[in-house]
């Protein structure tokens, strides 16, 4: 028997193209829910604002936790390859400080997932130091471009820049801290700029 024809080595087949549809409407929904605000977010209220039915909901995610850590894992995703989106369109401080913007969005969106990623991170599935790891690459991402062009300092490291960044939002409240929340990202970009750069 070849290689081709060996039924444990055949190719894994792909979602259907409604099934891939109907993931990325649940997950927008799950976002837009866990955005919103309210007290309580339902499975059931998730599906129908996806447009289906609950079954198709557990087809994808078969509970709670799965469905958070899949919204979880894509918008990680999301904030650190914006990284080098921003740095297409402005200069690496400004990137920076947007990035610290983007950053203070996706915690916000959190809230609500609350009880859901407490239990991913107790049973390991999630980790804090995979994030951060992948917060570090995207920081550095931008570190590299400022030391390039001479606007950043060479001697920073990105994984402190994200440990002060997780810092400012243990010091600050997510409902009242805009303000300072802001204040103390412009105080962080400060620190990060090379002296004498504009």
């Amino acid at each position: 028997m070849s290689d081709q024809t060996r039924p444990d080595l055949a190719p894994a087949k792909r979602p259907r193209a409604d099934a891939e549809r109907n993931r990325a409407r649940l997950l927008d929904a799950a976002r837009a829910a866990f955005a919103s605000g309210e007290q309580t977010v339902t499975l059931d209220q998730i599906a129908r604002d996806a447009g289906v039915g609950i079954g198709t909901l557990y087809r994808h995610f078969p509970n709670r936790e799965a469905l958070v850590e899949a919204l979880y894992r894509e918008e990680l995703a999301d904030l650190c390859a914006s990284a080098g989106e921003l740095l297409k369109g402005q200069p690496p401080q400004r990137a920076l400080r947007a990035w610290m913007e983007r950053f203070a969005h996706y915690v916000s969106a959190k809230r609500e997932m609350g009880d859901a990623l407490r239990a991913l991170y107790t049973s390991g599935t999630v980790t804090v130091s995979r994030a951060r790891q992948e917060l570090t690459v995207a920081v550095r991402t931008i570190f590299d471009a400022g030391v390039a062009d001479g606007t950043l300092r060479d001697d920073v490291r990105p994984e402190d820049v994200v440990a002060m960044i997780l810092g400012v939002f243990t010091a600050t409240s997510l409902a009242g801290g805009q303000e300072q929340r802001g204040r103390m990202f412009d105080l962080i970009v400060d620190a990060a700029r090379r002296p004498g750069s504009p």
